[in-house]
């Protein structure tokens, strides 16, 4: 089983995700600030910490596999939250702005993130039925 998460954890798949996903988490932590909305104070310290947040574990942390692995899954969570925040968030910070740009940020993250997570999974194909007459 460890030879598996080494070999997942090596792929080109796993490592392009990854970066892209460092990536990703630095724009949602400046987004405020590059798109015009740092003037909303929740949603901007809310994109702070969930930039943080999401960046954190691809920066090598976790040095083996399975901690990277596991803090996937809270990466779903973060990407989910950031597409919902500009209408949770208290004060009226939906702007068109904010809205394109989280909802943006977060389907990248999802779709990274859920690469990340599901890259170390076993893929079993359905077995051919046999021949019938």
């Amino acid at each position: 089983m460890r030879a598996r998460f080494e070999r997942a954890a090596t792929s080109p798949r796993f490592q392009v995700a990854t970066c892209l996903g460092f990536v990703t988490g630095l724009y949602l932590t400046i987004s405020p600030w590059v798109v015009g909305f740092h003037s909303f104070n929740t949603l901007a310290m809310n994109n702070l910490a969930l930039g943080i947040a999401y960046a954190l574990p691809t920066t090598g942390v976790s040095p083996a596999y399975e901690r990277t692995h596991s803090m996937a899954w809270m990466q779903v969570i973060v990407s989910v939250w950031t597409i919902v925040a500009p209408w949770v968030v208290s004060g009226s910070v939906a702007t068109t702005g904010a809205i394109v740009n989280n909802s943006t940020v977060g389907a990248i993250g999802l779709l990274l993130s859920l690469a990340v997570a599901t890259s170390g999974t076993p893929v079993s194909y359905p077995s051919p039925l046999p021949f019938q007459r």
